[in-house]
């Protein structure tokens, strides 16, 4: 019998984190506590989103409103890499960068985790920014699935590819 196999891979789903940037900006451009503030939500480029208001606070009440849209739409919070707000003249922004994909020493941490608390006769492969876990047997698969869900991951998972 062939090997089973799935893919551990972190990536954004980008119409989501849209829409969820879209239901951010009507709620602040209709709400009463953001009235005369300034605050817009916009992207800056493909991979990044800026936050702008008058006030530092009222920048920081924006990104709380855009995480709680991220996660009524079932995106993670851990794909978010926000600053510290900062004074641009009138003005406080806030930059946040999107995390994609998984690094090499992330990778490497998992593939560990798995080799030594897995059950045995799984493989964990790096494959680029992700990683390519086989076994025979598709209960193992399960195990490793939660094994690496219940693990608090600095970056967002999710599983690809199970064949």
């Amino acid at each position: 019998m062939a090997d089973a196999s799935f893919d551990i891979v972190s990536k954004i789903d980008r119409q989501e984190v849209d829409n969820a940037l879209g239901q951010t900006a009507k709620e602040i451009a209709t709400r009463y506590d953001f009235k005369g503030t300034g605050a817009t939500i916009a992207w800056q480029g493909e991979q990044a989103i800026e936050i702008v208001a008058s006030a530092a606070d009222r920048a920081t009440a924006v990104l709380d409103v855009f995480q709680g849209k991220l996660i009524k739409r079932g995106q993670s919070l851990k794909i978010l890499d926000a600053e510290e707000p900062r004074q641009s003249g009138q003005q406080s922004k806030i930059a946040i960068a999107l995390k994609e994909g998984i690094t090499t020493e992330d990778a490497k941490k998992v593939a560990k985790l798995i080799r030594d608390e897995g059950p045995k006769g799984v493989k964990a492969q790096i494959q680029g920014d992700e990683l390519r876990v086989t076994s025979k047997s598709r209960d193992d698969l399960q195990a490793v699935q939660a094994l690496v869900k219940g693990e608090d991951l600095d970056f967002a998972v999710q599983f690809t590819n199970y064949r």
